[in-house]
């Protein structure tokens, strides 16, 4: 009954806040006030004022990704208790967004391009000492959130933060943005903030084995507890799969954005979206897939589908170093990664400006700027990334919108050709206040909304990248095709969908050109000196 055990592969995580899934904008105190107050506590409104409605919706794939809670109508008493847990224990947060707004209304009406000195002491009193007051060239008033203090203040509370553990059988999850996690049969909660090093003894259990009762004294389970933890262990050992030592480069495709780079002595991995290991579905890396230690993560933008906690948390025992785009803005529609991630327990974060370099092994990773699938915001976070390694030079240029072509002219003048490009071809994005919609202060009219989109490039638009570098490889993301992305992403599987239409071009043209070309799916494996 004591002998070392292990975690299972299949166990899977759900980090929460406030029971719901935590992504980027759940976790910096200004950013989460207004998520909070203008999403979660809307989309509970609405469910208990009329469950039939969202379980009506949920059914329909055209509203895949809308605000609707998905429990059939059911748990409304449920959601009640959480909603006024949340208003009692969260009030600090609801009072900032309220202030946040009284701030915006206050420039508004009495910024008029003169000096800002003496509103400061009309700044609403939970956000006084906490933020800047400025104008842009254009006298344009605005103000710069100071987060460093904000996360040192009671308005980042990491008791919000927890765990839900269950075991996954398949790629069917339901989409999680909007529907809190309540507990269900199979499911241990863990109120663990996502600072604990205790989130990387968990697992490390993956392949470092524990006995029973040092794992229930680690984790303070109870008895209820204890009896569904077990059936997430095993006494089985993984399966050891060896260290790539090969003498050329390898490069493994693992989904979405995921690409992982290898040589005997250096791992990069791009934008973490790690598949469960399943016995059928489409074929994939997984977990065990990676190696026993990665030098670099890079992220590419804040976004859910590619900074997502559910990876980062289970990966960051093997992470040497993060690299993030640097940020220093303090606006509201753009928070620092860097500061995030150091709150949520990561070391060694790594923020990277453009054409700035870091050296690795045989090479070197240079940030690059990136335009587009931002909806026109001032969002600085973002930057793509040109790595030099052995021979050759590949491009992360992630959702990059190639909006002015001359900009890649300017960096192929700077840098030279490369090799291999991967990129999103996400065209169709969602509208502006699809995600940012609790952040805008003013509600933009419809076809303002509608126009400003989270898009990537086109045909034409990629078309022009490919030209500018002269590649010889060009592989486009699957772009949330995958079965196990559909709970963070909100996109159809059609193949008359606008973004597999231009993909499509973009590799005919490609390969008609002599470039190999393909846009990938599940997992792919390929090698270069």
């Amino acid at each position: 009954m004591n002998n070392p055990i292990y975690l299972r592969p299949n166990v899977q995580l759900e980090p929460l806040v406030d029971r719901w899934y935590a992504w980027s904008h759940m976790i910096p105190p200004a950013v989460s006030s207004r998520n909070l107050t203008e999403r979660h506590l809307k989309i509970m409104d609405s469910y208990i004022n009329a469950p039939q409605i969202h379980a009506n919706a949920v059914k329909n794939p055209r509203l895949l990704g809308g605000p609707f809670i998905d429990y059939g109508g059911k748990r409304v008493d449920e959601i009640v208790r959480l909603r006024d847990e949340t208003k009692r224990a969260r009030h600090n947060l609801i009072e900032l967004s309220a202030d946040i707004v009284d701030l915006d209304a206050l420039l508004r009406a009495n910024a008029k391009g003169f000096s800002l000195a003496p509103l400061y002491e009309k700044v609403p009193s939970r956000l006084r000492g906490y933020v800047e007051l400025v104008y842009d060239i254009n006298n344009n008033p605005t103000f710069r959130i100071i987060e460093q203090l904000l996360y040192r203040s009671d308005y980042y509370d990491s008791s919000a933060q927890s765990l839900m553990l269950s075991i996954t059988k398949g790629d069917n999850r339901p989409f999680v943005l909007s529907t809190p996690r309540l507990d269900d049969e199979g499911t241990v909660h863990l109120s663990i903030p996502f600072e604990s090093e205790l989130i990387d003894e968990l697992f490390k259990l993956r392949y470092r084995p524990k006995r029973r009762d040092e794992i229930n004294e680690m984790f303070g389970l109870d008895r209820k507890q204890c009896e569904v933890f077990q059936s997430f262990l095993t006494p089985e050992p993984p399966f050891k799969k060896p260290s790539y030592n090969g003498d050329n480069v390898r490069w493994r495709y693992f989904g979405h954005a995921c690409v992982l780079i290898e040589t005997k002595s250096l791992s990069l991995l791009f934008d973490p979206v790690i598949s469960y290991s399943h016995q059928s579905g489409v074929p994939r890396y997984a977990y065990e897939d990676l190696p026993d230690s990665i030098d670099y993560v890079l992220l590419t933008h804040n976004h859910q589908d590619h900074v997502l906690f559910e990876t980062l948390l289970q990966i960051r025992n093997k992470v040497k170093n993060i690299i993030v785009p640097r940020n220093v803005t303090g606006s509201l529609q753009d928070p620092s990664m860097k500061l995030m991630l150091q709150r949520c327990g990561f070391k060694n974060v790594i923020e990277l400006s453009d054409l700035e370099t870091v050296p690795i092994e045989g090479g070197e990773i240079i940030g690059l700027p990136f335009l587009g699938e931002h909806a026109d915001l001032d969002v600085k976070t973002k930057t793509a990334y040109m790595v030099r390694i052995g021979k050759r030079s590949l491009l992360f240029a992630a959702d990059s919108c190639n909006l002015e072509p001359k900009l890649y002219e300017h960096i192929h003048r700077q840098l030279g050709d490369a090799d291999i490009l991967f990129l999103g071809m996400e065209c169709d994005g969602a509208p502006l206040t699809w995600l940012y919609g609790p952040l805008l202060l003013q509600r933009p009219e419809r076809r303002m909304d509608e126009s400003r989109r989270l898009n990537g490039s086109d045909y034409e638009q990629a078309m022009n990248i490919v030209r500018s570098f002269s590649f010889q490889e060009v592989y486009v993301y699957a772009m949330g095709q995958e079965p196990w992305l559909s709970y963070i992403m909100s996109l159809r599987t059609d193949p008359e969908m606008r973004p597999i239409v231009e993909s499509n071009r973009l590799i005919e043209e490609c390969q008609k050109l002599g470039i190999i070309a393909e846009r990938l799916f599940g997992r792919k494996e390929a090698y270069f000196e």
